[in-house]
């Protein structure tokens, strides 16, 4: 590991604390090996005038909620040092009111909440604080003869602290010991499976006292040789696997949850390892992880229902065995699982959470592959990661998570979502909260945001082997299938049946309807073990109301409506839903060109103004108004609905 510090940016800082905290803060959090999601903290004392003139010493901490990584000015919350060096001396106080009275010492009230660790800053006599949770740190530590090691690296230069849980129990402890300490002699502290600080009245030399400790830990690993070997192995994920692990472990959180398959030579290779069951069975890299992954892993044997079963049945004991009674048992799913030979996975209830899970768990895998080359994987006991689960300050984060989306950790497939229907479909889809895999032949379907919970997906629907490949590449990257938007088509050029050419007949029922039984057809043994799975078709008010010269559009869209009451008629007994909406008149879609409307409007002897609002209630159909509806049928709004027509066109006489 190298410092990033950068003496031309840092001399633009000079003379402004705060700026210089948040510039070294971001250097930490660019490491991912010091700083994992919003883990870590940092602060510095600045002495300033309060609104009567008065002198007084702030310490500016990093408040909650806010990553390291992307930390700004307003991301540090000021608070009196009086009060935190006046609570530190307290012999008790409980975390929940630790956290009121820092709130309570606030120069800003409109500031975040302080970090729980914020007396233990006021308490190191340095301006600047460095607080990360270093993984190589960790990781000697969650041995057998962790502390030895530690201490055979460092000697007297770290105070080396025995896990204590964090909030004001640590920082009291940290208090009692560095009571009589000459503060001058340490370089920082090591809390053991925890982290490290480091101080100094400097910001580049705090930072880089952080570096040249992690540095020494890294080192002590290579030496020991506690490298990582990954064996080019490589493996065909079991799909369909796959999707009923994730439906099983959607049971048992309570919702549905994303399943992200990590099958990296690095995880394939953690995967095939012979203890892998062992070692996954023993604990987390450090306890501030728990609330994201669990306790454990979980190993998915030969039946995934099975497995999950038998974890949750586990999960709940060990809550049985360290319950004081009073809490409420959280769910008892995985948050990762190891499938033997192909990879990890990794499950949350959105993109953002399933990411953070893959993401320290990647961490953890390496993690514990050195620590069982330095003597073996031991981190903390049973007991003190329970205390961190169901630790008070940790639950109330939970409670204030927001109102679920309605289709959050469910996962959507549209065809034809590069324009009209199809895009607003897949727009709102995301906006509702599922991940979308968005499929079209135009390329530019591929500028569909990621960011957004989408995929674009270049794909020809009518090439079984695209849309196959399409279909699993679904599943490879959320897990499973849940909602499905049969929707790719296009409106034939008009002609009348005596001159309608057999290439225009043959593509129109290719792409019409031959395709959406393709779709279908792929798509049915995912969708099968999906959560509440739906489809809806979008069919045409040209099926109850054809016009002339539109034969082979209103015949390929009349068998896709009757293909979809035969789907509805089958599919019922799985459990999944199939609906139909049929439009009229949307004139935003790429159906629609000027020369189709020309045409439409010329059939009925009518301007194409006209044309437009020429429905029962004189108005004009647009995407976002079909895409309404298809999310309210996909929707477990309409869960005891299956097999309907649905008209969007304005109220067409000749449907009524």
């Amino acid at each position: 590991m190298k410092s990033l510090w950068n003496a031309a940016e840092a001399a633009k800082l000079k003379g402004d604390l705060l700026r210089l905290r948040v510039y070294t803060s971001q250097l930490l959090g660019r490491e991912a090996d010091l700083v994992l999601h919003g883990g870590g903290n940092t602060s510095v004392k600045i002495s300033e005038r309060n609104l009567f003139g008065e002198e007084e010493e702030l310490l500016y901490v990093k408040g909650s909620g806010w990553d390291l990584a992307t930390i700004q000015r307003e991301g540090f919350a000021p608070v009196r040092m009086k009060v935190l060096l006046q609570m530190a001396r307290l012999n008790q106080l409980s975390d929940g009111d630790m956290v009121k009275h820092q709130r309570a010492a606030m120069a800003d009230p409109y500031a975040p909440t302080p970090s729980v660790e914020a007396i233990l800053h006021a308490i190191i006599p340095f301006r600047f604080v460095d607080h990360t949770h270093a993984d190589a740190v960790v990781t000697i530590s969650n041995t057998p003869d962790g502390d030895r090691m530690i201490e055979e690296i460092y000697g007297d230069e770290v105070l080396l602290v025995p896990y204590v849980m964090p909030g004001f129990i640590l920082s009291r402890k940290v208090f009692e010991l560095t009571e009589k300490l000459d503060w001058k002699k340490l370089k920082g502290i090591i809390l053991l499976h925890h982290g490290v600080f480091t101080f100094h009245h400097e910001a580049k030399e705090s930072y880089e006292q952080m570096i040249a400790l992690v540095n020494k830990a890294e080192q002590y690993l290579r030496k020991k040789g506690a490298t990582i070997v990954i064996r080019k192995l490589r493996s065909q994920p079991d799909l369909l696997k796959l999707s009923r692990l994730r439906k099983a472990v959607s049971m048992n959180m309570g919702n549905a949850a994303l399943a992200v398959l990590n099958d990296s030579g690095a995880a394939i290779s953690f995967s095939a390892l012979e203890n892998v069951s062992s070692i996954t069975s023993r604990g987390p890299i450090t306890p501030d992880h728990i609330i994201r992954t669990k306790r454990t892993a979980m190993v998915v044997g030969d039946d995934p229902e099975k497995s999950v079963t038998r974890f949750a049945t586990d999960y709940e004991k060990y809550f049985s065995r360290h319950t004081n009674g009073i809490l409420t048992m959280l769910d008892p799913a995985p948050r990762w699982a190891v499938l033997k030979g192909q990879g990890v996975v990794a499950f949350g209830k959105n993109l953002t959470d399933v990411k953070i899970v893959a993401d320290i768990t990647g961490h953890t895998m390496k993690a514990i592959q050195q620590a069982e080359k330095l003597g073996g994987w031991q981190a903390l006991s049973q007991k003190n990661l329970f205390e961190m689960e169901y630790w008070e300050l940790e639950q109330a984060k939970l409670k204030k998570s927001s109102s679920p989306k309605i289709f959050q950790g469910k996962v959507a497939l549209v065809t034809g979502a590069a324009s009209g229907i199809g895009k607003a479909c897949a727009l709102a889809l995301a906006k509702e909260g599922a991940v979308v895999a968005a499929l079209d032949i135009n390329p530019e379907v591929k500028k569909m945001s990621e960011e957004s919970g989408m995929v674009g997906i270049v794909c020809d629907v009518t090439q079984e082997k695209m849309l196959t490949k399409a279909v699993e590449q679904t599943i490879r990257q959320f897990g499973g299938l849940d909602l499905l938007v049969s929707n790719a088509g296009i409106f034939s050029p008009s002609a009348a049946i005596g001159e309608l050419d057999d290439k225009t007949w043959e593509k129109s029922l290719s792409l019409n309807l031959n395709s959406h039984r393709q779709l279908i057809k792929v798509c049915l043994p995912y969708l099968e073990y999906g959560i509440n799975p739906s489809i809806v078709i979008i069919g045409s008010k040209n099926v109850p109301a054809p016009g002339p010269g539109a034969a082979a559009y209103s015949v390929a869209k009349a068998g896709l409506t009757q293909l979809a009451r035969v789907a509805a008629l089958e599919l019922g007994k799985k459990g999944i839903r199939v609906n139909v909406v049929h439009p009229n008149a949307v004139f935003d879609t790429g159906v629609w060109t000027d020369q189709v409307l020309r045409n439409r409007a010329a059939q009925y002897g009518i301007t194409v103004e006209e044309y437009k609002s020429n429905n029962v209630l004189q108005t004009e159909v647009t995407s976002k108004d079909v895409a309404v509806v298809v999310v309210q049928l996909l929707s477990d709004r309409f869960s005891k609905t299956t097999g309907a027509q649905i008209p969007v066109d304005g109220g067409n006489d000749r449907v009524i």
